[in-house]
């Protein structure tokens, strides 16, 4: 019985490793990262066609999403709360006009929870004409619900120019 014992403690403990790690399969990740890649620039390309169309901009969002923002000291809670303040900035005169990705990384666990990390670089074009750029370092986590990909949580934290 105690060799038994042993033996099924090897195996627990040998099993533990593949639900900790990272997705061995490296096409899949691949997929994955271009998937959840794609979305964040969809987003992006949504506000740029139609910055008042608040729901385009937010369909990959779970409702339970959460945002940590330089904006503000506390966490938004909620796709709700997210689209509402959206809604309300979406009337300003500055207005984006070009957003990509640099330093790209996405990290998938178990196949199903990739996090996407990256430098947002950006352009705005204010009332005026003037072009003002934007920059942050950025975080997303993703989730499967089912057959789709959804938003859970993003860090847009302020990335200040280096003096």
């Amino acid at each position: 019985m105690r060799i038994a014992t042993i033996c099924l403690t090897l195996v627990c403990f040998a099993a533990v490793p593949a639900f900790a790690s990272s997705d061995p399969d490296p096409q899949g990740n691949d997929q994955i990262a271009a998937a959840v890649i794609a979305m964040a620039k969809a987003s992006w390309a949504a506000e740029i066609k139609e910055p008042t169309n608040i729901p385009p901009q937010f369909k990959d969002h779970a409702d339970d999403y959460t945002e940590f923002n330089g904006d503000y000291s506390t966490r938004i809670d909620g796709k709700a709360m997210a689209m509402k303040f959206a809604e309300a900035g979406s009337t300003s005169t500055d207005l984006r006009v070009a957003a990509d990705m640099a330093n790209v990384k996405v990290q998938v666990y178990n196949g199903d929870t990739p996090i996407l990390t990256y430098n947002y670089v950006g352009l705005a074009r204010e009332k005026d004409g003037k072009m003002t750029p934007g920059r942050a370092k950025s975080t997303r986590v993703y989730v499967k619900q089912g057959a789709n990909w959804v938003l859970v949580h993003a860090n847009f934290a302020p990335d200040p120019l280096p003096k």
